[in-house]
């Protein structure tokens, strides 16, 4: 049974008075009237009255008696906390203020003994209860989104491919940032495994898209690539089988992903390339970087082919070559942001010639100078992977 003293008006609390004694119930609802309170209260005489209530309603503060005629101690306390997340105020008499003390440790942000306080210190504590839950939910919730973002950021690096290279001639470099400030993985997505015997297998792709759900493909197809060159699937087979793939995983059936594939022979001079709709790479040499002569076919998942051809390529004693993704070159031509003119992959080969990427570092370093053309940070998806021989 409960007794709604008055109803709640803009700016007003909400308090429930869990209170097994009728004296002291109406005194502390005559010492919020007196003290100018127009919060609306609630009272209910028992434990179990009060869980009923808070089934159906959100109380800004709980008043709570310790001593209630089905419930001893702390045990309420516990029971009515599973069930709000409401500011606690504990009500105990003089014999028990020490039991006041305890409940502060048990989750309850105050503690009043009955019969020492009036009404603004009543009202006072009631508003301060609630501040402080307030700011505990706040600082709880921070907490929660910080260990949620680091547990993502950690998930996300672990998805990052690590080199499967074993060959000291052949330098792998790569760098990668999305699109989302928010995230450490993107849709784009790369790899390099060397074979047992002893090809070299590039790739890189781009899942359309920058959400989440198309990091989390690009990583599928990634890893499911590793998987089938691993296990001796024919290089010419690779992409068809990535095609099924995609189409399996995707959450929407107009997502699709360019890719590229190398695979170098163990000479080294010699490779084949298939391209499923990626930008070719650029072969940087003592000269200008060229961008490699491989015939360009549809991207995987829009269902215009089954099979992707492969190209010829001859590649020269030393080489050094760039594998990127779109994002790195689809920015502005425009350090003042006029946004009049795209870089393109001609003023890429431009800054690539610039100063030629030699390591990682370098490799962000491009994507930094990408980014001053721009005028500020890329929006799309951004990957590179540099392989280098000799």
């Amino acid at each position: 049974m409960s007794e709604v003293r008055e109803p709640a008006v803009d700016g007003a609390l909400a308090i429930l008075l869990v209170e097994d004694d009728e004296g002291d119930a109406l005194i502390v609802q005559e010492e919020l009237e007196l003290a100018g309170s127009r919060h609306a209260v609630t009272h209910v005489r028992t434990l179990a009255d009060a869980q009923a209530h808070l089934t159906a309603a959100r109380p800004d503060c709980v008043l709570l008696d310790l001593g209630l005629p089905d419930s001893r101690g702390f045990d309420g306390l516990a029971a009515l906390q599973r069930l709000t997340d409401a500011a606690f105020v504990v009500l105990t008499g003089l014999a028990d203020a020490d039991q006041g003390i305890t409940a502060l440790s048990h989750g309850a942000q105050d503690y009043l003994v009955k019969g020492a306080v009036d009404g603004p210190l009543l009202l006072r504590a009631v508003r301060y209860a609630v501040e402080r839950r307030a700011a505990e939910r706040s600082t709880t919730a921070l907490r929660e989104a910080e260990i949620a973002a680091l547990e993502n950021a950690r998930l996300e690096r672990g998805l990052l491919p690590t080199p499967l290279v074993r060959d000291p001639a052949v330098r792998v470099h790569t760098a990668s940032r999305p699109g989302r400030r928010s995230g450490v993985l993107g849709g784009d997505f790369y790899d390099a495994v060397e074979t047992d015997d002893g090809r070299l297998l590039l790739l890189i792709g781009d899942v359309c898209g920058h959400s989440a759900d198309e990091a989390a493909l690009g990583a599928s197809l990634r890893i499911a690539w590793r998987a089938l060159v691993l296990s001796g699937v024919p290089t010419e087979e690779t992409f068809t089988v990535l095609d099924r793939v995609l189409a399996c995983e995707r959450h929407d059936p107009t997502i699709f992903a360019t890719a590229l594939m190398l695979a170098v022979e163990p000479d080294h001079r010699t490779a084949r390339a298939w391209v499923a709709g990626h930008p070719r790479p650029l072969l940087l040499g003592p000269g200008a970087a060229e961008q490699l002569a491989a015939r360009a076919q549809p991207p995987l998942g829009t269902g215009f082919v089954t099979r992707w051809d492969a190209s010829a390529l001859t590649l020269p004693a030393s080489w050094s070559l760039l594998l990127f993704t779109d994002g790195l070159y689809e920015g502005f031509d425009d350090p003042h942001g006029s946004g009049e003119r795209r870089l393109g992959e001609t003023g890429l080969a431009r800054l690539v010639d610039a100063q030629p990427p030699r390591d990682r570092d370098d490799l962000l370093g491009l994507v930094a100078a990408v980014e001053e053309r721009n005028g500020g940070p890329l929006t799309d998806d951004v990957a590179a992977l540099l392989v280098s021989v000799g």
